[in-house]
């Protein structure tokens, strides 16, 4: 089995301060360098700043949430789209399973365990 990856660049989108913040946490002690913002909207406004080798977004926020993130990102930065995941208490909501199947973003149903969000990570920062 391969060695973990670590060491890479995080960016965390997620609006509930309290989910946010355990992201960044469980991220961290997995070796990642993580940034944390709460909208769709900061998140560009890092990724204009900033390089980042994997996005993990919550799905239903406020001022630009992750499906617009994710139209953004299609114009702004296309090399991000492989390296996003979604996390989401609302993957069954209307539009979200469409929307879900036609980015083919892997995602995360909250609430999710950190060896869950551990697997995820891994499996897209190794692009595999």
């Amino acid at each position: 089995m391969s060695a973990d990856i670590v060491g890479k660049r995080v960016l965390v989108v997620e609006d509930e301060r309290l989910i946010a913040g355990l992201l960044t946490d469980m991220l961290m002690s997995d070796g990642h360098e993580v940034d944390a913002v709460h909208t769709g909207r900061a998140a560009l406004e890092r990724l204009a700043e900033h390089a980042y080798d994997l996005i993990v977004s919550d799905l239903r926020m406020p001022v630009l949430d992750g499906r617009g993130l994710y139209r953004e990102l299609e114009v702004k930065h296309p090399e991000m789209l492989r390296r996003f995941i979604f996390v989401t208490g609302s993957a069954l909501d209307s539009g979200n399973v469409e929307f879900l199947k036609l980015a083919r973003v892997p995602w995360l149903a909250k609430p999710f365990t950190m060896n869950e969000l551990h697997r995820l990570t891994q499996k897209v920062l190794s692009g595999s």
